[in-house]
Parts: C-alpha cells; sequence; structure tokens
C-alpha cells in the first residue's frame, strides 16, 4: 500500500517560491566548503571570487513551475546559493490556464522536433496568457537581471517594461531539430526572443548562429548533497522498497524521470522483457509530473495498460506534494537498480542521468541532445542500440556485476570533473558579468559564443 505524502506550500500565491525581500525561504544548500572535497578548492575561489565581483546584484528567476522537471531541481539548490553568495536571488513562477500549458507543451514538442506548425491559434492563446500575467505585476521590484527560463515564458517581454534590467533566456531543451530545418518556428522562436540581452543553451547545437544577441553554453549540474544525490543507508533504500512492493534481492532495471513521450519509455520495457526471458529481473518505472506539463498523465496511462499483465513492471507514480520525499524516494530506487536506462528520443541534456552516474550506476541512453556530454559510449556509460542489442548489453551488465560497477565508477568521476553545482553556477555568475559588465558594444559582441565547456 502506497502511503499518502504530506502536502507542502512552496510557493506564495503571487507566485514567488524564494525571495529573502519577501522572508519565504524555505529551503537552502550546505555551506560551501562542503563543496571543496568534491571540486577542489580551485572551484570554490574561482566561484568566490565572481560572486564579489556581483555582491549586492539583484537577480530573478523566472519559470513555468516549481515542481518536476530538471529546471526546478536547479533552481532549488542553485538559489540558496547564490543568496549565501551575496547576489539578492528571487524566483517566481509564471502562473496559467490549462490550455496555455497544453500550448506551451505542443511548442516544446515541437521544437524538439515533432511534426506540425506554431499556429495562429496557439499563438493567441500564448501571448494572450502573457498578457495576462504581465498584468499581475509579476516582477514587483526592480531587479538587475531576469532569467527567464525555457519557451513558457519567453515572450514576457514583450508586455514588461525593461526599465533598467538585463533580460537572459536560458534555454534547457533540445532545439537542434528548428535549428537545422530552419522553417517558419525558426522565425517565431527568433521573435519571441527579442529583447532579450543574452541566452544561455546546454549545448553548442541548440544555438542559431545568426541570433543578435551574445550566446553562451553552460550544461545543466547536480547538488552531490541533495535530498535526491546525498548518499544513504541500505535500510533507508529498502524502506522505500517495501513501500513499493519492490524486491531488494531481485535485479532491477529502472529508468525514472517525468512520463514524457520522448522519454523512451517503450524502449526500456521491450528491452525488459528480452532480458526477462533470460535473467529473472524486474523493471522499475519511476515518475512523476511536472505542473507544467499535461501530456503526463496519458503517457502514464498508457504504460500501465502496456505493463499491466507483468508483475515483476512496477510502475510507479511519485507524488510531487513533499519535495523532499520525492527525491528520497527518487534517490532510493536509482541506488536500488542494477543498471538504469533513458533510452530517450530527444533530451535537452538528461539530468536523470546524471544523478544515475553520480550514484556509480551503470547507464544506458540514447546518443540525442544533450546525452554525449554525459554517456562516453563504452567508458562512462553505453548508448542504446535496438532493444536486442540493449537487452544483451543488461544481461552482460547483470552476470558481471564488476565491470558494471568498474563503468559506474567512471561515470561517476566523469559527472564529479564536469556537472556538480560550484563550478556551473562559477559560469552563470560569469555570463551575468560579461552581459552587464562587458564594455564591448552588444552588436559586436552577438557574433561570438561563449562556452564554458568542450564541445565534443
Amino acid at each position: 500500500m502506497v502511503t499518502e505524502t504530506k502536502k507542502i506550500i512552496t510557493t506564495m500565491p503571487d507566485g514567488t517560491v524564494y525571495s529573502e525581500r519577501k522572508n519565504f525561504r524555505h529551503f537552502s544548500t550546505p555551506p560551501l566548503e562542503s563543496y571543496v572535497p568534491i571540486v577542489g578548492e580551485g572551484e570554490i575561489e574561482r566561484l568566490l571570487g565572481i560572486a564579489e565581483r556581483l555582491k549586492g546584484l539583484k537577480l530573478l528567476e523566472l519559470s513555468a513551475t516549481a515542481r518536476g522537471g530538471g529546471v526546478a531541481e536547479m533552481l532549488y539548490s542553485s538559489i540558496p546559493l547564490l543568496d549565501a553568495l551575496g547576489i539578492e536571488t528571487e524566483w517566481k513562477i509564471i502562473h496559467g490556464k490549462k490550455e496555455y500549458f497544453e500550448c506551451t507543451k505542443k511548442l516544446h514538442n515541437l521544437l524538439q522536433g515533432m511534426s506540425g506548425s506554431f499556429t495562429e491559434e496557439m499563438k493567441q492563446i500564448y501571448y494572450s496568457q502573457l498578457e495576462e500575467v504581465a498584468g499581475t505585476n509579476p516582477i514587483d521590484y526592480e531587479p538587475d537581471v531576469i532569467i527567464v527560463h525555457d519557451p513558457q515564458p519567453l515572450g514576457l517581454t514583450r508586455y514588461l517594461e525593461r526599465k533598467n534590467a538585463s533580460w537572459i533566456w536560458r534555454c534547457h531543451i533540445d532545439i537542434e531539430p528548428v535549428i537545422r530545418s530552419g522553417d517558419g518556428l525558426l522565425a517565431s522562436l527568433t521573435d519571441l526572443m527579442t529583447g532579450y540581452d543574452a541566452a544561455i543553451f546546454s549545448a553548442i547545437h541548440y544555438i542559431y548562429p545568426y541570433w543578435n544577441l551574445p550566446k553562451y553554453v553552460i550544461p545543466p549540474f547536480i547538488d552531490p548533497f541533495s535530498e535526491k544525490n546525498k548518499e544513504l543507508t541500505q535500510e533507508e533504500i529498502n524502506k522505500v522498497l517495501f513501500k513499493y512492493g519492490i524486491e531488494p534481492q531481485v535485479p532491477i532495471i529502472a529508468q525514472i524521470g517525468r512520463y514524457d513521450p520522448w522519454k523512451g519509455l517503450d524502449r526500456t520495457i521491450a528491452v525488459y522483457r528480452r532480458v526477462r526471458e533470460e535473467i529473472k529481473c524486474q523493471l522499475v518505472l519511476a515518475g512523476g509530473f511536472a505542473d507544467d506539463d499535461p501530456e503526463g498523465e496519458q503517457v502514464y496511462a498508457d504504460v500501465c495498460s502496456q505493463t499491466k499483465d507483468d508483475e515483476d513492471i512496477h510502475v510507479l507514480r511519485l507524488s510531487l506534494d513533499n519535495r523532499l520525499e520525492n527525491y528520497k524516494e527518487v534517490n532510493a530506487l536509482q541506488r536500488a537498480a542494477s543498471v538504469i536506462m533513458q533510452p530517450s528520443t530527444r533530451e535537452g541534456f538528461g539530468l536523470v542521468i546524471t544523478e544515475a552516474l553520480w550514484k556509480g550506476k551503470p547507464v544506458i541512453a540514447s546518443n540525442v541532445g544533450g546525452i554525449p556530454f554525459q554517456i562516453i559510449d563504452n567508458s562512462t556509460g553505453y548508448y542504446y542500440r535496438t532493444s536486442k542489442k540493449t537487452a544483451q548489453k543488461v544481461i552482460y551488465l547483470l552476470k558481471n556485476p564488476a565491470i558494471a560497477a568498474a563503468i559506474g565508477e567512471k561515470g561517476r568521476q566523469h559527472v564529479k570533473e564536469h556537472f556538480t553545482i560550484p563550478a556551473r553556477v562559477a559560469d552563470f555568475l560569469t555570463t551575468i558579468d560579461m552581459t552587464v559588465n562587458l564594455p564591448m558594444e552588444r552588436k559586436k559582441y552577438a557574433s561570438c559564443i561563449t562556452s564554458f565547456h568542450p564541445w565534443y
């Protein structure tokens, strides 16, 4: 039996998620020195140095949701860290009607390569909602820098007075199909970016070089000390397994993340069924639903329908009402898994992969989007190919736990070197410093792409 979790109030009625100014700070990060054993003193000194240059700067982060998805997860860690560094940081989410979020999810899918167009009806829904949001005075003070996350609130600059703030768009999704196609959607996206002073992307191939603004590449990150990534005891792991009726002694293949049509859940199910013919094992599919993603319910229902006759497939709907409890359950499920899969068809970056690698697990994921930044085939993990070939790889790993552990350790070291919070927040602050304080004229700087990560 699944017990109900206590719902925790995480957002003020006006959409504020975090604000010292409003005395609303209900989450935090550990002291900065805690990260020294992971990233080294040099990275901490770099972070402190750039933070000192920007001390007192007022920063506002705007997103569509505070529940579910990698963007919210990173903000829960980075915002209190920025605040502790002397950057006066606030976080707000925008409110929207059901048809608005249906529209923005369709836009998200189109940007990732789904066939169709951003119709006039969709544009009307999108812009009308943002105009309504602007009318509620969402920016109720004068920040120096405003960071807008992903396409949902991107068009707000049309309706809000700029004053003296610098506006930066941070794109977390895989928009390479639009860049390659060069169709009308690219023109629409370019139009939406009007009014921004800079843009940040997770990978170089998500950038259209002719956008007339400075462009930066900063990969996402995890917080090793968050509830989702910190070490757990075996007792804590077993408690979660028992809660969901999962047998600790039987090998677990797992895929954990949002129920989303791009995540390749059908691929994982097909691989498990092939593996199950040779080795007794369990499949755990676990995830929740982001507030701005109306497709999740249907994907979840489809997965339940596909798997209802197999008692060794556990399809878990993880509640987001208590964020910390959700994080702890994800952590436990990942640590209990023998092999973790993420055979997405599109993936902006895939923080669930980063999390799994951090826990020293062998990961099999698709060679798409930002995944190749994390998975180096046969080194830090493996690429998904066909269900047959991937099943053979899973069987090999289950039969050779020492090899699985060795590849898992390489993955963990890769995350340690590239995708932890202090270094990437230092990159973020450097981007802000360059945008706000760089003396070069924007029209000259607009032709540049600044990357904080190798372009392999």
